[in-house]
């Protein structure tokens, strides 16, 4: 990248090369005003009889769970020596019974969710899995999907002895199509895996996660991820193109479309897509990928406002248009974090706020041209304070590191209490303040990033251990503010078992109940997934 920008205040030289080296559950409440931090915040009265509400006479009616009770087990059987005996000969060499080995499946990556699980079964075909779930629905046995297990809700974990059923197995692609760029894999094949495999091929996966490494396919369409790059290449309901599901009965749901258009009847897929395995057990994905871009670039820039990042973010959109893959921020906490616990050096000056940005083209000329000139415009504009671009491989992922290591830094700063929100992009960081402000004193760390291109932020609260104390003034405080601008309480994650009696806060009773008769039609007996994404009441 050629060219040198300088700061109008400090003639600091912009663009430096950078050196190779270098359980909590809560029903929701009638209540009618938001704890604030300058006074309370009233809710708008069209909340206050819909997704707020569940009315304050429904909700008297109705036994309130304590927010930190687990729920009821459900009658379902417990697992014999006979059925345990029914899958060995099946599953030759797969039917895991060892305590010490079914120890990590039922911890999940947080450590905050543990399950009692003593049967894992390892499938490698959609047919295996058709006989398990045929024989579990037979002896009302209930089952947790479970793939690489890197989930942040408690979505991927038994919650009680739930037989879990894992995907790793299932790790082969089926067919890929040169032309048209449609993957056709097993479930259980590994993000990174996949990305490596279309690399070879001049292709790429539309969608990137800080956890590529150890997440499957499966899991990622199960719980809708969305991932760094679905700024450019959008959601994965829209470049799922068909699915394979086993349902509860055994039965095998053939939808592995591989075409763009088919507009024959209802798209069943949808349903499957963010389900988060309570629907069916998805076995086999089709997926449009892009082709791998000819040159990639990425510049880590300082900001001194969040208000001076979304200015950069609409100049970003004009200026970059086509090639602009990526838009994230971190702000100046997380970079402590990151300082402290992993010991990553900051590349440019301290700062604030700190945005990642990656642009992805055909023509290195053009795109560095491009962003070249919008550099020099935001900089001239004393929009960014100081920056680093990377043109590199090695150079490229130094930078990306900054911002997908962060959870990993979290978990050594204590006990991480993790929010997923969808808000306007100009209230993002304002949940961020308002909170760090309402914990003053109480919480370790209070830090907010996430992928300002699609309104996502991801708010995380630390403390030394677990504190219910502190958990009581996060929550329902959290979903309430978000509500209250029209956000979504889950942007990415899913809700899982930790947020599913929070629905309320996002989607309307009628909606929910409905959700409820598509489970109840699909899975008769519950078997799939108890315990998470519908909310207790429905039980």
């Amino acid at each position: 990248m050629a060219g040198v920008f300088h700061s109008q205040v400090a003639l600091r030289t912009l663009l430096r090369c950078l050196s190779p080296h270098s359980t909590l559950y809560s029903a929701v409440t009638g209540r009618t005003l938001v704890p604030g931090l300058s006074g309370p915040i009233l809710r708008p009265k069209h909340l206050q009889c819909s997704v707020w509400a569940r009315d304050h006479h429904a909700g008297a009616d109705r036994a309130q769970p304590s927010p930190t009770a687990a729920p009821e087990r459900l009658p379902f059987s417990r697992v014999t020596p006979e059925d345990v005996a029914f899958f060995r000969e099946m599953l030759q060499g797969r039917t895991i019974t060892d305590p010490d080995l079914l120890v990590a499946s039922n911890m999940d990556w947080l450590k905050s969710v543990r399950g009692h699980s003593e049967l894992l079964l390892r499938p490698q075909t959609t047919e295996e899995v058709s006989q398990i779930l045929k024989h579990c629905t037979n002896r009302n046995l209930a089952v947790n999907t479970q793939g690489g297990n890197t989930g942040l809700v408690g979505g991927s974990v038994p919650v009680y002895d739930e037989i879990i059923l894992s995907t790793a197995l299932m790790n082969s692609v089926r067919d890929f199509d040169a032309v048209s760029g449609i993957l056709t894999c097993q479930a259980g094949c590994v993000l990174e895996s996949l990305s490596q495999y279309l690399e070879e091929r001049d292709y790429i996966m539309p969608l990137d996660l800080g956890a590529k490494g150890s997440c499957h396919i499966g899991g990622n369409v199960a719980t809708n991820a969305g991932g760094l790059r679905l700024l450019r290449y959008g959601s994965l309901r829209g470049t799922v193109l068909g699915l394979e599901v086993v349902l509860a009965d055994g039965r095998v749901l053939d939808c592995l479309a591989t075409l763009r258009k088919d507009n024959t009847g209802y798209d069943l897929k949808q349903l499957f897509i963010g389900s988060e395995g309570t629907l069916g057990v998805i076995t086999a994905v089709s997926i449009l990928c892009p082709r791998k871009p000819k040159a990639v670039n990425v510049a880590f820039l300082g900001c001194e406002s969040f208000e001076q990042l979304l200015k950069t973010f609409q100049l970003c959109r004009g200026m970059l248009g086509e090639i602009l893959s990526a838009y994230e921020f971190l702000d100046r906490d997380c970079m402590r974090l990151l300082n402290t616990h992993l010991k990553l050096p900051n590349p440019i000056t301290d700062c604030p706020f700190y945005i990642v940005i990656e642009t992805a083209g055909s023509n290195p000329t053009h795109d560095e041209e491009k962003l070249h000139n919008f550099l020099e415009e935001a900089m001239t504009s004393s929009l960014v304070s100081d920056g680093t671009v990377a043109t590199e491989d090695a150079k490229i992922k130094a930078l990306w590191s900054m911002r997908e290591r962060i959870t990993e830094a979290l978990t050594h700063d204590g006990f991480t209490y993790k929010y997923d929100i969808s808000l306007p992009v100009e209230r993002i960081y304002q949940l961020v303040e308002d909170t760090r402000r309402r914990l003053a004193g109480k919480a370790k760390s209070v830090v907010g990033y996430g992928h300002v291109g699609d309104g996502n932020l991801h708010l995380n609260i630390t403390s030394p251990s677990k504190d219910p104390a502190l958990l009581a003034a996060i929550e329902p405080f959290v979903y309430e503010w978000t509500a209250g601008f029209h956000g979504s309480i889950s942007a990415e994650h899913g809700l899982g078992l930790k947020k599913r009696n929070y629905i309320y806060y996002s989607k309307s009773s009628q909606a929910v109940e409905l959700m409820g008769s598509i489970k109840t039609m699909l899975d008769p007996k519950g078997i799939l997934n108890p315990y998470k994404v519908l909310p207790d009441d429905l039980r």
